[in-house]
């Protein structure tokens, strides 16, 4: 149990410093690689919650972490698609009607 509570801290940690390193300009591929990440996280919380979940709160954290997982996705992309639509041109944008 410690060895575990250490290693998540230590991923936390080691995170924050790789996160907060990166430049803005790569901001948004960074933001698409998360988005599949989280997109195969997503998925396997879903098989495990369908498959292999047998208590009442292992199935409460599962829904709660594929909650915050639907939210990042989706959160990702609208951020990735806002800061893509800021690299078109007047001329581009005027051709797709916004």
């Amino acid at each position: 149990m410690i060895e575990s509570l250490a290693i998540l801290v230590l991923a936390g940690f080691v995170g924050f410093v790789v996160i907060s390193k990166v430049p803005n300009t790569l901001h948004t591929p960074l933001m698409s690689g998360t988005n599949a990440i989280h997109g195969i996280v997503l998925l396997g919380g879903l098989i495990v919650l369908g498959l292999g979940a047998t208590g009442v709160f292992d199935k409460i954290l599962l829904v709660i972490a594929i909650a915050f997982g639907t939210i990042n996705i989706v959160g990702g992309f609208l951020v990735t698609d806002r800061m893509l639509g800021m690299f078109k041109g007047k001329k581009e944008k005027k051709e797709a009607g916004e």
